[in-house]
């Protein structure tokens, strides 16, 4: 899995079983992406199916995440909880791990502190990108550049140029067509925007196939 924000661990057992989960891949450490280790990391120090693994999942996190998870953990004073019931393994930019059949890269994109885009690569070569947060940026453009499915961020209800954190749906849609993708979709959206309104903006901009995530939602290439 890609990032274990708030709300996702409950989301996520609704559907699969927390102990058959390989590894998590973290694209940068803001809390609305990292915080439900906690409750994951709980279940498998303690949950009878997190007991019976006989290894940790992987946790796949930028450089820095080691000391950033033993704070974070103080704050509930279980220092060590996290690094402790995952094998942490911290990436640079650029980097290239395995999981599984799929191979994984990272690609450094602009937002506040070090922030990455995860390229998923099949064994059959088609790819999802998944551009994590984040401003339109050259930097996200090349990450994505021909993949199958592109999931970029609609945070914004329109562009603003007075800030350089996040994208909204005209931007992606936009950056989705220079990338040359095969599908949008939209993340990082909150239920407060009318996320219809959205979709069209982002399909306008982009001229091709643009959904809104949403639970459950399967995407192959």
């Amino acid at each position: 899995m890609v990032d274990c924000g708030n709300g996702v661990f409950g989301k996520l057992r609704e559907r699969v079983d927390y102990a058959a989960v390989d590894a998590v891949v973290i694209t940068h450490l803001h809390g609305d992406h990292v915080l439900d280790l906690a409750p994951f990391s709980y279940a498998l120090k303690f949950g009878p199916a997190g007991r019976a693994r006989s290894e940790p999942p992987r946790l796949i996190a930028p450089t820095g995440a080691e000391g950033f998870f033993r704070r974070l953990d103080g704050t509930w004073n279980d220092e060590g909880l996290i690094v402790g019931c995952f094998a942490l393994e911290e990436y640079p930019p650029g980097s290239e791990a395995t999981i599984g059949s799929l191979s994984v890269r990272t690609h450094a994109v602009p937002h506040i502190g070090p922030t990455h885009a995860i390229e998923l690569i099949a064994p059959g070569g088609g790819r999802i990108v998944i551009g994590s947060d984040g401003r339109y940026s050259e930097e996200l453009i090349a990450a994505a550049r021909g993949a199958d499915v592109l999931l970029a961020e609609a945070t914004l209800p329109d562009p603003d140029p007075d800030q350089d954190v996040h994208m909204s749906a005209e931007e992606a849609g936009r950056l989705a067509r220079e990338a040359g993708v095969g599908r949008l979709v939209l993340i990082h959206i909150s239920d407060e925007l009318d996320a219809e309104r959205s979709r069209r903006i982002a399909a306008d901009a982009f001229g091709g196939e643009v959904e809104v995530a949403s639970g459950g939602a399967e995407y192959g290439v």
